[in-house]
């Protein structure tokens, strides 16, 4: 079962704002979470295998929809429940309430995929991450953290992203050529070595 620690219940981009003060970390106490708990149902055994129950869904949920860490992202989910409840929101059904908070999370993911995707695109045409103000501090990270990666696996996630419709599914030919391996293999490299860079560069921004 998850016990209360230390989590961020808000969304990174709302803190990262121009000019604004990142706002403190909201700690997930005892009292939260036993609030939490107490919605499962009055039964303190009951309740936590209710709970458990809901955790395992949101684990499976994240997972099947292709997201690293999908426990990390259940107990996010977790967390900003609590945090609602520990405001004053009542909440009757929280199966249905988990759900549709992770489901905005997941929004939240794949926003965040697509940057990085649209940032590895523009790793692949120099003069355009250059002449990209607003992306400069994350290519900065994404340069990083390739240099951190072999030169095949930097060039096969670089050449991966390269390229528009007929070109990029050109040059992932070349790729299965170059590294003599089918296409459903070099799509599982890929997202692989995403999801490296993907955590590569949520530990550079936290620097």
């Amino acid at each position: 079962m998850q016990q209360p620690s230390e989590a961020d219940s808000e969304s990174n981009s709302s803190d990262a704002q121009a000019g604004s003060t990142p706002r403190r970390k909201w700690v997930l106490t005892q009292e939260a979470f036993d609030r939490l708990l107490a919605s499962f149902g009055e039964d303190p055994d009951s309740a936590a295998s209710r709970y458990l129950e809901a955790r395992g869904n949101l684990v499976q949920f994240f997972t099947w929809r292709g997201c690293p860490f999908p426990e990390d992202h259940a107990d996010e989910t977790i967390n900003r429940v609590a945090k609602r409840m520990a405001e004053g929101e009542e909440i009757r059904n929280p199966f249905g309430y988990l759900i549709g908070v992770a489901r905005m999370l997941l929004l939240e993911i794949n926003k965040e995929r697509a940057r990085e995707q649209k940032a590895l695109e523009e790793m692949a045409r120099p003069q355009a991450a250059a002449d990209s103000e607003e992306s400069e501090p994350r290519i900065d990270c994404l340069r990083d953290c390739l240099n951190n990666l072999s030169d095949d696996n930097r060039e096969l996630i670089i050449q991966y992203y390269q390229g528009e419709k007929g070109a990029k599914i050109e040059n992932r030919k070349k790729l299965t050529e170059r590294f003599r391996i089918p296409v459903n293999t070099l799509r599982m490299r890929a997202l692989r070595l995403r999801d490296k860079l993907q955590v590569c560069m949520e530990d550079c921004s936290k620097n």
